[in-house]
């Protein structure tokens, strides 16, 4: 037997320059770490026998957040907000699936850093007065974001009750 409100996956993928955002995000982190610990390894021979090893293993792991992490994120992302709900599905080795009901929001705000901005990308993070009840959905377009957070805040405004 089928039920109709069979749980299921968001509907929607974040937006393809998701990917360039993350990698980014990434290179920056990693040149911020392993350049200063390169310098001291280089510069001050007594760190070597132990920054050696260290460094050696942060270049992989910063190798994986760069290399793998940003498409395997991006294919796992997902978002959806209806009338009512705003659903949410997102990780990379820990999935975690957030489902906020619209009578509980209780702001809904749009975030844009440096890079997103230069790449036209948003973050949407809906809020509820819950410590473990918001969502950030994160690499829309910015039109689209732009568009879900006024269509979230017209269904908010709409709705009944005072979100708690």
């Amino acid at each position: 037997m089928v039920h109709a409100d069979v749980l299921r996956p968001p509907r929607y993928r974040v937006d393809r320059r998701f990917v360039l955002w993350r990698t980014l995000r990434a290179a920056i982190g990693a040149v911020v770490v392993l350049v200063p610990l390169g310098a001291v390894y280089l510069l001050v021979d007594v760190t070597r026998p132990w920054i050696g090893p260290v460094w050696l293993v942060l270049d992989v792991v910063y190798l994986i957040g760069i290399a793998v992490t940003p498409a395997w994120r991006y294919r796992v992302h997902r978002w959806e907000a209806t009338g009512d709900a705003v659903y949410a599905l997102e990780g990379w080795l820990t999935r975690k699936w957030q489902i906020v009901p619209i009578s509980r929001i209780q702001s809904i705000d749009t975030e844009i850093g440096p890079i997103q901005n230069l790449l036209g990308l948003a973050t949407i993070k809906v809020t509820t007065a819950s410590s473990e009840g918001a969502i950030s959905i994160e690499g829309l377009d910015r039109e689209t974001a732009e568009a879900t957070v006024d269509r979230l805040r017209a269904v908010t405004a709409a709705t009944p009750g005072d979100a708690t």
